[in-house]
């Protein structure tokens, strides 16, 4: 196996944490009566899947590669799978009407990527639509935000966004990785490979911290039950 114990658990923390805050998600809803924000936090278990394909994937010393493409595709349901549960939300906000869900393409060109069983043009084709879709899902976020500030809170939604910055970084990080300290892929360099990693585990404590606030807000009484479905 390609990572060291400290890498590992990197991994392995940033996919419980996603879990716990599935589930945490999934509770706030019943907590306020919001079958929709119920349904959000179910929407989240796609990702949390896909990233247990990639711990499978370097288990395998990323010898693998089928692997590394289920966790590419279950992640493209996994966004479209937030993106309708944020529209359904946005539709039950109290101030109903017609939003405007403004979508961006982010397309990241990956150096000394790990090889795809299914072939570079249809992994990076995946990519590139999981991207739009996520982003679209980012923009979804804001406009409930600004609605109704009760379903999410400012730090769960900067924990959405900050796995853009997770994305981004780990990208760079891959060609340095590659072109500069001159390792085959990201995986053999455990340190920058930590390093990256280490911002989707922020990301992710960001997301369970936001929920957590919500949740005792609730229960200080500070947010009221809905009947909304």
């Amino acid at each position: 196996m390609l990572l060291s114990l400290p890498n590992w658990l990197i991994h392995i923390s940033s996919s419980l944490e996603w879990g716990i805050a599935s589930l945490m998600m999934y509770r706030y809803g019943t907590m306020i009566g919001r079958q929709d924000v119920q349904r959000f936090g179910l929407f989240m278990i796609p990702h949390w899947i896909g990233s247990w394909f990639v711990l499978a994937y370097h288990v395998s010393g990323d010898q693998v590669p089928v692997l590394l493409d289920l966790s590419e595709t279950v992640n493209l349901f996994g966004s479209m799978a937030l993106l309708y549960a944020s529209l359904n939300i946005l539709k039950t906000t109290r101030r109903k009407g017609s939003a405007k869900i403004l979508a961006a393409a982010g397309i990241f060109l990956i150096s000394g990527r790990p090889q795809s069983y299914m072939g570079e043009d249809i992994f990076d084709l995946i990519l590139q639509i999981s991207s739009l879709v996520y982003l679209s899902f980012l923009v979804s976020l804001a406009f409930i935000r600004k609605r109704d500030p009760e379903v999410f809170s400012r730090m769960t939604i900067a924990g959405f966004w900050f796995v853009v910055v997770f994305i981004s970084v780990t990208v760079s990080l891959m060609y340095v990785s590659s072109e500069i300290r001159g390792f085959p892929t990201l995986s053999h360099d455990d340190l920058l490979h930590g390093g990256a990693e280490s911002l989707l585990t922020i990301s992710n404590m960001m997301i369970i911290i936001g929920i957590h606030r919500q949740i005792k807000r609730f229960e200080k009484g500070q947010i009221a039950s809905s009947p909304m479905g």
